[in-house]
């Protein structure tokens, strides 16, 4: 018993050993994998013909992302935050035919692009004289946050250059304005 005992341990030792081999290979491919667990690794990696089956790990993989949006091909066509934000991607992503690691290394990628195009046409659409209120219930709240940000710095830089002290408090009573429109705005139900 004792000899059949060591070889059993033997061999898990080399199934443990293998098996740690395998998910670093999978982490080198998609370094997010180096943050899950075991188990939740092994179970996303198992899910390469059933890819919706992979959406309760999304979570776990990148942060505040609650959901994507697959159609009947199975095509990747947009992102969903807890928040129920839709961000949709520039291009689809196919998983079909593709190992866990690959497509989930094409869905980080299309979120930085797609991300940086909401970003950019929620600032852009800032400057085009859209009221506050209504821009800010038309973008993501992220892109609202970093677009604030942008018109913010931009615009009290251009009161500080053009007038001076006078351009600083003319500013500021514009933004406490602002500011108070949208405490009203999220007041309400949104």
């Amino acid at each position: 018993m004792l000899e059949t005992f060591r070889n059993c341990n033997a061999n898990l030792e080399k199934v443990q050993r293998g098996l740690k081999d395998y998910l670093e290979e999978k982490c080198a491919v998609f370094a997010r994998f180096y943050f899950l667990a075991a188990d939740d690794l092994l179970e996303i990696l198992s899910q390469t013909k059933e890819v919706k089956n992979v959406r309760p790990h999304l979570k776990k993989v990148f942060e505040n992302m609650n959901d994507m949006e697959f159609q009947p091909d199975t095509t990747i066509t947009a992102m969903m935050s807890g928040e129920k934000e839709q961000i949709q991607f520039m291009d689809k992503i196919d998983p079909r035919d593709k190992k866990v690691e690959d497509w989930m290394v094409e869905v980080e990628q299309m979120m930085y692009m797609s991300i940086r195009m909401v970003l950019k046409k929620s600032i852009d659409e800032y400057v085009n004289g859209k009221e506050r209120c209504d821009w800010i219930l038309a973008h993501p709240g992220q892109c609202v946050l970093n677009g604030s940000q942008v018109h913010w710095t931009a615009n009290l830089e251009k009161a500080c250059n053009e007038e001076g002290t006078k351009g600083v408090k003319d500013f500021y009573k514009m933004i406490s304005e602002e500011l108070l429109d949208t405490v009203a705005l999220v007041r309400q139900p949104l």
